[in-house]
């Protein structure tokens, strides 16, 4: 009976560009189209700057480099499918589709914020134990952390698209957001949800929470360890090599928390889909500017790698 249900949902529809009045559809077509193309341009010179300077190196560097790609395959996961529907006049997407694009959502999701850990425990060690920092954040360990950040987050998202894979749907197949979202569809489904409504609260909140504390006691410690730095100048410039982190964190658990903890009778649909479009989209994007435009080192690797391609040209 439950495959029945299933099979006569082939497809869902991703109602809410197309909610929209005409003239905002245009400008929404526009604004996210050009955004994505800044988030992918941006994150690519990132790569390029930090693998063709030799000073970039360094473990910082690689989570960075890494959090880039990560932030251009979470972007692509779920823009071009809005941009495609939008040009093509369709709505649609396919059941495998949704599970598809709902898989590498929570992936994506989940990896920026596995780096984002581990960056804030590269500025722990930076700040913390400084004369230690070459022996602790190996090559070795870096790879490690990275690895393990991503059979993790795998398996993370493996147990809720299968999960969501087992649910029932019957006729309503309307999803108000621009992708394929977990809770969007166990919402949709006519079959029992508690064990995936349980799942998402305890399991898929420890993987949010959990590193978000990591993040919280690593700056703790930092800021212990900076307040008994004697000079202001000295305090400032350690202050200085985590600011750029700071923001992304703050931006991107901020609008996390908003859209999967607060309850949903206490926030309207639209700020839903504004704090969706937060992580998905804007945060992302700005990545690239927050840490180049923060750091003397990126900026002089992007102004090599530019004046170069210039002069081959």
């Amino acid at each position: 009976m439950s495959g029945a249900n299933q099979s006569s949902t082939s497809e869902f529809l991703l109602l809410w560009l197309s909610r929209q009045p005409e003239q905002q559809q245009q400008l929404l077509f526009v604004l996210f189209l050009s955004m994505y193309l800044v988030t992918v341009l941006g994150n690519l010179l990132i790569i390029l700057a930090i693998s063709t300077d030799a000073h970039l190196h360094s473990p910082m560097y690689f989570f960075l480099s890494n959090l880039s790609f990560v932030d251009i395959c979470f972007t692509s996961t779920t823009i071009p499918k809005m941009l495609v529907n939008h040009i093509l006049g369709s709505e649609t997407i396919s059941f495998p589709g949704c599970l598809t694009q709902m898989y590498f959502f929570i992936v994506f999701i989940n990896m920026d914020n596995f780096l984002l850990t581990v960056m804030a425990y590269d500025r722990f060690v930076a700040v913390c134990h400084p004369l230690h920092y070459t022996t602790k954040m190996t090559p070795q360990l870096c790879v490690l952390l990275v690895s393990v950040s991503w059979v993790v987050a795998s398996l993370h998202t493996l147990l809720h698209t299968l999960l969501t894979a087992g649910l029932s749907f019957c006729a309503d197949n309307r999803i108000p957001h621009f992708f394929c979202d977990v809770a969007s569809l166990v919402k949709l489904a006519c079959s029992d949800t508690h064990v995936s409504e349980m799942m998402i609260l305890t399991e898929g909140g420890l993987m949010t929470i959990t590193p978000l504390i990591c993040i919280l006691v690593s700056y703790f410690c930092i800021t212990c360890a900076v307040l008994k730095i004697p000079s202001a100048k000295g305090r400032w410039k350690a202050f200085s090599t985590c600011g750029s982190h700071l923001a992304v964190v703050s931006l991107f658990h901020g609008t996390i928390i908003a859209v999967y903890f607060i309850p949903s009778s206490s926030q309207s649909p639209e700020n839903d889909i504004a704090a969706a479009v937060m992580y998905t989209v804007v945060t992302p994007m700005l990545n690239p500017f927050i840490y180049s435009l923060r750091n003397k080192d990126m900026k002089g690797a992007l102004r090599k790698m530019l004046g170069r391609k210039r002069e081959s040209t």
